[in-house]
């Protein structure tokens, strides 16, 4: 083996292990009685694993009612910011109009903003509106995903403007070639879109927080952070809290790992 190649391999290998071990510390401190959570010196064994912190953070809270409202809420948001942004790629890399690179730049501007600075008057918006504390003050804010419309500008600007040419020809309006055409060639991107922004509505706390008023209305992070709130600092169930919020996102990674990075590279490329 080649020493650029063994270099290679180490370094990954000390990469990974930046992600397993607070990963498996985790896990571990799950699986520990609280008592032994904050024993000095840390240990990675126990000599009586268990499932009680898992059993506590189930019953403590309404988990079940928590996943459905995240769910819904991250089906909805994946699938409005794929089409909206698809759209809004699509319009930027084939349908020429005045002003377009400056309206690309100004989405792409909104990269830099960060999302604390717009809490305060999306949330004046969400209000005017009557949305506070309902799936629809949650999901719309986050429907604007500007890193989103750049992926699909940048793959649709990768496709062969022949066949666009041909559809349109043929007598196809835009919207019959975004749909038939562009939609079927860009299927990596949109697994990419997708997944990206299932994952980030599913881990989002701040806005929940802020919009969600009731209890029946909260998603899993909020949820779970309520439960830790309410018992105090209790380790354990803070780490099984914290895996059983993570578990689909990891399920998800899992299967679709290979699309996110196809999706990607085939963007930029």
């Amino acid at each position: 083996m080649r020493p650029s190649a063994v270099i290679a391999f180490l370094v990954l290998f000390l990469v990974s292990l930046l992600w397993v071990v607070p990963l498996a510390w985790a896990v571990d401190t799950s699986l520990k009685p609280e008592g032994q959570t904050t024993s000095i010196p840390p240990s990675w064994t126990s000599p009586r694993w268990t499932i009680d912190a898992y059993l506590q953070v189930l019953s403590n809270g309404d988990l079940p009612r928590w996943f459905f409202n995240s769910a819904v809420t991250s089906a909805v948001i994946t699938v409005g910011t794929v089409v909206f942004a698809s759209l809004a790629g699509y319009a930027l890399s084939r349908i020429p109009f005045r002003g377009r690179a400056m309206v690309f730049w100004l989405i792409m501007a909104g990269i830099m903003i960060p999302v604390e600075a717009l809490v305060v008057p999306l949330f004046y918006e969400v209000n005017s509106l009557n949305l506070v504390n309902t799936y629809g003050g949650i999901i719309l804010p986050q429907l604007a995903s500007p890193i989103a419309v750049f992926i699909f500008k940048q793959y649709f600007d990768g496709i062969p403007r022949e066949y666009e040419e041909a559809a349109i020809l043929d007598g196809a309006s835009r919207f019959r070639v975004y749909w038939r055409i562009w939609m079927p060639l860009s299927m990596p991107a949109v697994a990419t879109v997708a997944i990206l922004a299932f994952i980030a509505s599913w881990n989002n706390f701040l806005w929940p927080l802020i919009v969600i008023t009731g209890s029946n209305m909260m998603t899993i992070p909020v949820g779970l952070a309520s439960v830790q709130s309410s018992y105090g600092i209790q380790y354990a169930q803070i780490m099984a809290s914290t895996i059983l919020a993570a578990l689909p996102m990891l399920v998800v990674f899992a299967f679709f790992q290979r699309q996110i990075v196809q999706g990607v590279t085939g963007g930029v490329k």
